[in-house]
């Protein structure tokens, strides 16, 4: 099956010898139709730019240029698949720029700069490798400047941890992952994605999860908001009074008006700022 005139990713797994490692986190993702709903949760991509991180053999690479994406910056650790990207890249003259590298290390915000000189929207749309998904978003969502450079987030996570993007205070899965993706956008779960969807399958389930930046997020320091929720949750199952000792305790608790006895899984969105402006 192909959707572009490329041929099927299995062929082109097999013919650059691109068995997934698991030291680099890949589960190459094959069903050419989960790539393309994917790209169709990012919303209209005619006019977009969207960065792509750990493409791979390139099915959604494929599947985000078949969908009408104006250029896509894909950065890609694995030396072994840029010769298949460089193929897509052919395929679709002048729209993918494949970048070699480390996505830790590569300044986003930088290349989202460059991209906007040609207008129109930043998206980030990825199949994450499940070894530094989370590092990434948290990166992301903590960045300097609000608004962000990007206007949406449409990310693949092992279903565990999409869960706790989207939780809601009081949930089990409520934390700090939860309350800075609460805090500056809103986030929801679009789908799940079964395990034989990708090669080699994983033990779990993943989902994709959309992010939308909210553009005035209520107003906290995000550095301090990140040792305030760090410390609460640090010690979840304790009280307040315990797990924020090392912040100022019960006094930092009466300056904000939070009960010294509740646990940081009870705190919304909103008491965690007012914790944090009260520090």
């Amino acid at each position: 099956m192909s959707i572009d005139g490329l041929p099927p990713l299995r062929e082109v797994i097999e013919r650059h010898g691109l068995q997934a490692k698991k030291a680099l986190g890949q589960n190459f993702l094959l069903d050419l139709n989960l790539t393309g709903k994917i790209a169709r949760t990012a919303g209209d991509l005619s006019d977009a730019t969207v960065i792509e991180v750990g493409p791979g053999p390139g099915g959604l690479t494929r599947a985000l240029l078949s969908n009408g994406a104006r250029h896509v910056i894909a950065i890609e650790r694995d030396e072994r698949c840029l010769a298949a990207l460089a193929e897509v890249s052919d395929h679709y003259p002048g729209r993918l720029e494949v970048v070699s590298g480390d996505a830790l290390k590569t300044d986003f915000a930088a290349l989202a700069s460059r991209a906007a000189g040609d207008g129109g929207p930043v998206k980030i749309v990825a199949n994450l490798p499940y070894n530094i998904g989370t590092e990434l978003l948290v990166r992301w969502l903590t960045v300097s400047d609000w608004p962000p450079f990007y206007t949406s987030m449409t990310l693949m996570f092992q279903r565990e941890v999409a869960e706790r993007i989207v939780a809601p205070a009081g949930s089990d899965s409520y934390g700090r992952l939860g309350v800075l993706a609460g805090w500056r956008t809103e986030a929801r779960i679009a789908f799940d994605v079964p395990p034989q969807a990708f090669t080699p399958p994983p033990k779990v389930t993943s989902s994709v999860v959309h992010l939308v930046p909210r553009l005035t997020p209520l107003p906290a320091e995000v550095k301090k908001l990140g040792r305030v929720t760090e410390a609460a949750f640090g010690q979840r199952r304790k009280m307040l009074r315990q797990s924020v000792k090392s912040l100022g305790g019960e006094a930092l608790l009466e300056r904000a008006g939070i009960d010294p006895t509740r646990r940081a899984e009870t705190l919304s969105v909103e008491e965690f700022v007012r914790l944090t402006n009260a520090a």
